[in-house]
């Protein structure tokens, strides 16, 4: 199994993985740290992953016959964040610039299955890319690629955390890894001081209720008040606490061409999403990250940014969405109308 083991890690390479290794299919590392962080609440109206919480004690509740986890990750870094060139433009973070992440993963993962089971006939497993109860952070650490950084993030000496996480439960036995024991983030606390909302509740720890990728991802409802500001330009996602790291300040550059930014997503108008309908949403963000944040989570979002900016001309976009039958839409419209004509001076807003 050793010669086939070292084959594999070679033909993931070629499949475009960056970086591969072998854990043992057993129970989590951090279960009860899970728990322990579910009991506070800091997973906010998430309410599936206290669904699944159990599922995710071991990889046996994925595929019953697992003897090993496969892990992968790809390389998604492009040279620069978006940058608004304008009022009215809002930033997507890098990880979502490009193809859903989800979908290329997945069929990498599915090929080299299809590999593996030509080298082990009879040989059965399965693809996880982050919509499965496995904490991919656990195994990935455990095969040797990296470590957990104070931002929760998995970081690697060379790749920084520019990259995705993707797992292969086999029902073959492959001689794991050695596991990544050490930590290389020392005294640094910049990721931790950069967040703008304070959502780190120590190192390692995260209030995800407070963290900015919830609040225009995740969150459903409408964004509490004091938090709104905070979004500044992020209409999708938030970069801070990884362009802050000092690992990723040579982090090289992504070489797989399906995350390399569309330049639509590079600068978003707001305006023009703030104008989609339910069909329009879906046909423009077709393919991409983005649509996870459904059209009540973006032009939400959209709408707090042009709020915050205080910006006059956003006014007529806002006033057409403000009667949206989406409450969550219409709330957030409203409050940006009063926002600008409170911030504008007598003169401004006529």
């Amino acid at each position: 199994m050793h010669d086939l083991k070292a084959r594999l890690k070679r033909h993931a390479r070629d499949l475009g993985f960056d970086l591969v290794g072998i854990a043992a299919a057993t129970e989590a590392d951090t279960f009860a740290a899970l728990s322990d962080w579910l009991s506070h609440d800091y997973a906010g109206e998430m309410a599936y992953m206290h669904r699944h919480a159990e599922a995710r004690r071991h990889p046996a509740s994925i595929l019953p016959e697992v003897r090993c986890v496969i892990m992968v990750g790809m390389n998604y870094h492009v040279e620069s964040a978006n940058s608004p060139s304008d009022n009215k433009s809002g930033k997507v973070a890098r990880y979502a610039l490009g193809e859903d992440y989800h979908h290329v993963l997945r069929k990498r993962l599915k090929e080299l299955l299809a590999w593996l089971q030509e080298q082990a006939p009879g040989c059965w497993g399965r693809a996880v890319v982050d919509t499965a109860p496995l904490l991919e952070r656990d195994f990935a650490r455990r095969a040797g690629l990296g470590w957990f950084g104070k931002n929760t993030m998995l970081l690697d000496k060379k790749l920084g955390s520019y990259f995705f996480l993707g797992g292969l439960l086999v029902d073959i036995e492959l001689d794991p890894d050695t596991a990544h024991e050490t930590s290389h983030c020392g005294t640094c606390t910049a990721c931790l001081d950069a967040c703008p909302t304070q959502a780190f509740v120590g190192p390692g720890m995260l209030d995800a209720r407070r963290c900015l990728s919830y609040l225009n991802i995740e969150l459903r409802g409408p964004v509490a008040e004091d938090l709104r500001p905070f979004l500044d330009e992020w209409l999708f996602g938030c970069d801070i606490c990884q362009e802050v790291c000092p690992w990723n300040r040579k982090a090289p550059l992504a070489a797989e061409s399906a995350f390399s930014p569309r330049p639509d997503l590079l600068a978003l108008d707001l305006v023009e999403v703030l104008s989609l309908s339910e069909e329009e949403f879906k046909k423009r963000f077709r393919g991409t990250a983005l649509l996870r944040a459904g059209r009540s989570g973006l032009l939400r979002t959209a709408a707090m940014i042009l709020g915050n900016r205080r910006d006059i001309s956003g006014l007529p976009a806002l006033e057409r969405v403000s009667n949206d039958p989406d409450p969550i839409v219409s709330d957030a419209c409203q409050w940006a109308i009063r926002q600008i004509r409170e911030g504008s001076t007598p003169s401004e807003s006529g």
